[in-house]
């Protein structure tokens, strides 16, 4: 009977995949979506596929500023508190569609807000500047040419390009679009995310605890930043460590899916399903990202439609980390933005307090930030490294960045930050 071989020492672990090759893999996998007509309605949020050029004037004729008297200046000039000029009042133009009525000299009519102004009219006196006559009318001061008179034009020239391809609408373009007489708009549709939670230990908030058992946060925090950026998510319920059932419910999520993301099952221990059942696919790919937090990642196409999937490690900090770096600028990209994220502006700061940093990954660090009297920007850490330190997401206000190669930061080093929400536009570069 020969002696058994001994073990020899276990391979060594693959090499990191740098931020920036992991994230440009993310990016190669969507695109941006194809254009649809929608009601205005409808595309709030969505992202315009063609520049919106005015079909007409704006306003479309020159119309009153103020409830008034439309005049000929020739006919007020002089009209003075003590000295008014009294003048006959032959007409009455409300706004809306009338007959037209044409200003003759050493008359005046009286006219509403938003009413043609009349041929002839070279000014509208307020009714505050008169004595607010029917059938005659004191006119207690002299307006200027042109005075309370909206330009037809003045707003914006016909086929003058109002709003450009790539602008995010918001509810003041939609009001723009409904002015210009827009009741559809070519747009990129908001994506649709559908967010899985994985692992036996996970229950759904609001049910009650068994021992070893916590809540999913997983779920509802990437649904919430999937819609917070623009996208429709939807939620499955959290699904066990059963590699035949998570199988069937990507399957099934497949058909109403632009987008898969997953959290949990994505280390090298036994249970870890989302990784042991996707690692089947030749599309899909799992790497150890040179990021902290957020290390295991994994990132592919499922289906006859290639759907995109992104599969996020299960600690919150983790899995919000990874969406933020990985899958935001991807969602971004099938929205049609791409370039500087509006909504995640970078900026430096000055550092309060310092901290250790694993060298051979990049940091993101939650933290909030201040300006101090002095007007400096300031930032410090809320938490400690710890990925499952969920509740200091709600004192973060930003991701301080520290480089691959920096073991430590030291009080007074500046350092990038990136704003979980807007900045003035002074601090943003």
């Amino acid at each position: 009977m020969s002696a058994e071989t001994p073990a020899g020492p276990p391979p060594p672990p693959p090499p990191l995949v740098p931020v920036e090759e992991h994230l440009r893999r993310c990016l190669d996998l969507v695109r941006p979506l194809r254009p649809l007509d929608l009601a205005l309605r409808d595309a709030l949020g969505c992202v315009l596929a063609e520049d919106v050029v005015s079909p007409r004037p704006l306003p479309g004729f020159d119309n009153s500023a103020m409830d008034g008297y439309a005049v000929r200046l020739a006919d007020v000039a002089g009209a003075g508190e003590d000295t008014p000029v009294e003048l006959p009042v032959v007409g009455d133009v409300a706004a809306g569609p009338s007959e037209p009525v044409r200003l003759t000299g050493g008359t005046t009519v009286r006219i509403m807000t938003g009413a043609p102004v009349p041929p002839g009219a070279e000014a509208v006196v307020p009714v505050e500047h008169t004595d607010r006559g029917v059938s005659r009318v004191r006119v207690h001061r002299a307006p200027a040419a042109g005075q309370h008179v909206r330009r037809a034009g003045e707003d914006v020239e016909a086929g003058v390009v109002v709003l450009e391809a790539g602008t995010r609408l918001q509810a003041r373009h939609v009001g723009v679009l409904a002015a210009l007489g827009r009741a559809r708009v070519r747009v990129r549709p908001r994506p649709r995310v559908v967010v899985v939670s994985t692992g036996t230990e996970v229950v759904e908030p609001g049910t009650p605890l068994a021992p070893g058992q916590l809540h999913d946060a997983n779920g509802p925090l990437l649904a919430a930043a999937a819609e917070e950026l623009g996208a429709l998510a939807y939620r499955v319920g959290v699904v066990g460590d059963d590699p035949r059932e998570l199988a069937a419910v990507l399957d099934d999520q497949l058909v109403r899916a632009d987008v898969l993301v997953t959290s949990g099952g994505v280390s090298e221990g036994a249970y870890d399903t989302v990784k042991e059942v996707l690692s089947a696919s030749p599309d899909v790919r799992f790497d150890r990202v040179a990021v902290q937090p957020g290390m295991p990642q994994g990132a592919g196409r499922l289906g006859e439609q290639r759907t995109p999937v992104f599969t996020l490690p299960g600690n919150p900090v983790s899995s919000f980390v990874s969406f933020e770096v990985f899958v935001r600028p991807a969602l971004r990209r099938m929205l049609g933005e791409d370039g500087p994220d509006p909504q995640r502006p970078v900026v430096t700061a000055v550092a309060d307090a310092g901290w250790s940093s694993p060298p051979a990954k990049r940091q993101y660090v939650r933290a909030a930030h201040h300006r101090d009297g002095d007007g400096v920007l300031r930032v410090r850490p809320v938490s400690g490294h710890g990925s499952h330190l969920v509740t200091a997401l709600a004192r973060t206000t930003c991701l301080a960045v520290v480089p691959v190669g920096v073991a430590r930061v030291e009080p007074g080093d500046e350092v990038e930050c990136v704003l979980l929400g807007p900045a003035p536009l002074a601090e943003q570069r």
